[in-house]
Parts: structure tokens; C-alpha cells; sequence
């Protein structure tokens, strides 16, 4: 397997880790996203701070986050690394 094969492989057992403890196995709630983040970031994120960035990842409204939703997630999440260790490492912060 490729090693981006082998990345959407984690991507998508972690998902499915937390995804259906509360109800759809192919969908995250609220609750089971806290989680993810509160396990694989550390730390918790504030209610209300959860609160936006839930409705900012649920791009079609329906009140869970779907696997494509989460991938988005992790992309940005990607992108911030990436960058934020671009502008440690070369201290050029140009994006």
C-alpha cells in the first residue's frame, strides 16, 4: 500500500473509532467529534468554541459530520502543521 493509501487508512479508523457510539456508524455527532479532538489533540475545546466549529464542518446542515466533512477537517489541520513548521523552521512566514 501507498503511503497516502496508508493516511486515508488512519484517517478513516479513527473516524470510524468514535463515529457511532451515539447513533449513525457513518457520521460523527457533536459529542463524538469532542472526543476525537479531546483524544487525538489533547485538551478540550470550550463548548461554544465547539459549537461554531461544529456548524462550520457540517457543511450540509444535518446535524452530524460525515467522513468528507472530516477529512476537510484534517486537511486544514494538515495545512496548519505544515505551515506553522514551515514559518518555525525557516522563520519566513510567507504564506
Amino acid at each position: 500500500m501507498t503511503t497516502i493509501f496508508e493516511a486515508i487508512a488512519i484517517l478513516r479508523k479513527v473516524f470510524d473509532k468514535y463515529a457511532g457510539k451515539e447513533g449513525d456508524a457513518k457520521t460523527l455527532t457533536k459529542k463524538e467529534l469532542t472526543d476525537l479532538l479531546k483524544e487525538q489533540l489533547g485538551g478540550p475545546p470550550k463548548q461554544a468554541e465547539m459549537d461554531k466549529f461544529f456548524k462550520m464542518l457540517d457543511e450540509d446542515g444535518d446535524g452530524v459530520v460525515d467522513f468528507n466533512e472530516y477529512v476537510v477537517l484534517c486537511a486544514s489541520l494538515a495545512m496548519i502543521e505544515f505551515y506553522t513548521r514551515k514559518c518555525w523552521n525557516n522563520f519566513n512566514c510567507t504564506l
